[in-house]
């Protein structure tokens, strides 16, 4: 297995890669301290496997999978959503994600996982950790920068729900929130940065049921300074502002006090270079392996509108695999 180096490095073969024309992927963590950025041709498939773009799972398994969660208590959630509340009353943020870890049994192996599930952007690192993520964060093409902050979730088998998800004040605060942060981010790499499309709603299925999730486009020409230096676009992005909050800065020091854990490369990013286009994703839907342990992070957004009963059950919704 390659072994992880540090994010300096990772940028300064992003951007050599990319100016040569040569193929590859990339892995940085949440808080932008390492990673990995490998050419395709030196990938070996027995140790990382990617797909972009590709929702259908690769095979189907004979074995129906299945999960049993031990997540963290209400109460201790709890105590971890009143402080995010607290520094809300204290004007210090105004949308702050709030993730925690959960312990799982799963009846499958992490590359059981990557072939048998369903998204948009999976990845498979050998013994460490697989993602099924349909979360875009940019895509980069013939200098132009897109982005797609995904802020919103209902569940699809309720009566209602996409109506819902249209009207409901705490989610369309917590999506507006993230397209006006994610709006101002593009604006420090691209210029004439514009939101194409506003709140669109997606269906996304998965073992227990179907849920829905709201995004946006916003796009932008990127600048002269960053156009042949996609490592440098990623560190003045990063960490994602869908998976932080607003203000960013201040919105990072809550969290890091608040979780009580490391993400690691839960909420970070990785990405694929096929030698014109730039693809990337979200590392959100996660599911880590420690020892003979599996994790599975997950969480949302918290505003002043958020009730942590609501939020607790999103954490928890969120705790799937896209096999069905």
């Amino acid at each position: 297995m390659s072994e992880f180096i540090e994010f300096t490095e990772v940028r300064e073969k992003m951007d050599d890669y990319y100016q040569r024309r040569i193929p590859f992927l990339f892995v940085i963590d949440y808080q932008k301290t390492q990673g990995l950025c490998l050419p395709l041709s030196e990938i070996n498939p027995e140790e990382i496997q990617y797909s972009f773009g590709q929702s259908k799972q690769s095979s189907k398994s004979s074995t129906k999978l299945a999960i049993e969660v031990h997540p963290e208590s209400y109460e201790s959630y709890r105590d971890k959503f009143n402080c995010v509340k607290e520094q809300l009353k204290l004007g210090n943020t105004y949308l702050c994600n709030l993730t925690q870890p959960s312990k799982i049994k799963i009846n499958w192996g992490l590359q059981e996982i990557y072939e048998h599930s369903h998204a948009s952007y999976k990845l498979y690192l050998k013994d460490r950790f697989v993602i099924f993520s349909p979360e875009t964060f940019v895509n980069i093409e013939d200098g132009k920068i897109s982005t797609y902050p995904m802020k919103g979730t209902a569940d699809a088998e309720k009566e209602g729900s996409y109506e819902f998800l249209q009207t409901d004040l705490k989610e369309n605060a917590e999506h507006n929130t993230i397209v006006d942060l994610l709006r101002n981010d593009l604006s420090i790499v691209a210029n004439r940065v514009q939101v194409k499309k506003l709140k669109y709603i997606e269906k996304i299925k998965t073992h227990k049921g179907e849920l829905w999730q709201m995004s946006s486009e916003i796009t932008g020409i990127l600048r002269e300074s960053h156009v042949r230096h996609p490592g440098k676009i990623f560190d003045d992005l990063l960490p994602a502002g869908s998976i932080s909050g607003a203000p960013k800065a201040k919105t990072l020091q809550i969290i890091e006090e608040v979780e009580k854990y490391k993400r690691g490369y839960y909420t970070g990013v990785f990405g694929l270079f096929d030698g014109s286009t730039l693809k990337s994703a979200v590392m959100i839907r996660f599911i880590e392996k420690s020892g003979d342990q599996f994790i599975y992070k997950s969480g949302g957004g918290i505003t002043a509108l958020s009730d942590p009963q609501l939020e607790y059950q999103e954490l928890l919704d969120k705790i799937y695999v896209p096999v069905f």
